[in-house]
């Protein structure tokens, strides 16, 4: 199967914020906790010289998802088809999974409690939409096309198409090709992608060193757990001896004293 991945051109985004508006309706969660934001400098230079360095800031949808890696219970997963997606009734809400992402993806509800459902929120792709053959809501409401949508290795194609045709308006580099990896988000841009607020990574994924750490960490955590174990055993057990040697002590004084 094929992954799906979006294209963003930068150079096209008019910061209207209607893809926004359309996650937030799609998806069912509030204008100011929706999963994608707006990210970048703004309009920069001086009039008349301006340009507009904005993004839509979304899940990348890692090739190799540090979240996934990360997650000690296995609620976060990478479907064939390239979404990243979260199942809330696993999650213990211990935020590994924020704390391994290195684009600063997924957001913890704070003011929910582990009852109250999903702790984490983030872009899903809108795999609801996927699932019956449409495109995520907010590629759909993009009115500039700043946002399109499509097989991975297509997108890549046509973002190098671009660059080609018009090398005086674009970065040479399609974001997120090789960025950690390798995304399912690709960004075109006419700026310096750290003026979009993406951060500057290597090919190589965060999840290998987080793999790492997690390999060294639950073992200890483990081997830390059965320590404690056994200084509790070992303390409720001399508490035990100490209180049956009290009560011995204090019959063999009553007895003592009836004596007399």
């Amino acid at each position: 199967m094929s992954q799906f991945a979006y294209l963003f051109d930068a150079s096209r985004c008019i910061d209207c914020r209607a893809c926004m508006v359309a996650c937030s309706v799609e998806n069912n969660v509030p204008m100011d906790d929706t999963d994608i934001w707006v990210s970048g400098e703004g309009v920069m230079g001086e009039y008349p010289s301006l340009k507009r360095a904005t993004m839509p800031y979304h899940c990348m949808h890692c090739l190799e998802p540090d979240c996934v890696s990360a997650c000690p219970v296995g609620a976060w997963s990478k479907r064939p088809d390239g979404p990243v997606v979260y199942d809330d009734a696993r999650c213990i809400g211990c935020r590994y999974c924020m704390n391994a992402c290195p684009f600063g993806v997924p957001h913890f509800d704070w003011d929910k409690g582990v009852l109250d459902g999903a702790l984490i929120h983030k872009c899903t792709m809108c795999t609801q939409r996927l699932d019956v053959g449409q495109e995520p809501a907010c590629v759909q409401t993009c009115p500039t096309d700043a946002l399109v949508f499509g097989d991975r290795e297509a997108m890549i194609k046509e973002a190098h198409a671009r660059i080609a045709a018009h090398p005086d308006r674009y970065v040479d580099h399609v974001y997120g090709e090789t960025e950690n990896g390798g995304t399912s988000y690709l960004i075109l841009s006419h700026v310096p992608h750290k003026q979009l607020g993406l951060p500057d990574l290597g090919p190589k994924p965060v999840k290998e060193v987080s793999e790492a750490v997690m390999g060294v960490t639950i073992p200890f955590a483990l081997g830390w757990s059965a320590v404690l174990t056994g200084i509790t055993v070992g303390v409720h057990q001399w508490n035990r001896k100490r209180e049956a040697q009290t009560e011995e002590v204090q019959t063999e004084v009553g007895g003592s004293e009836e004596s007399r």
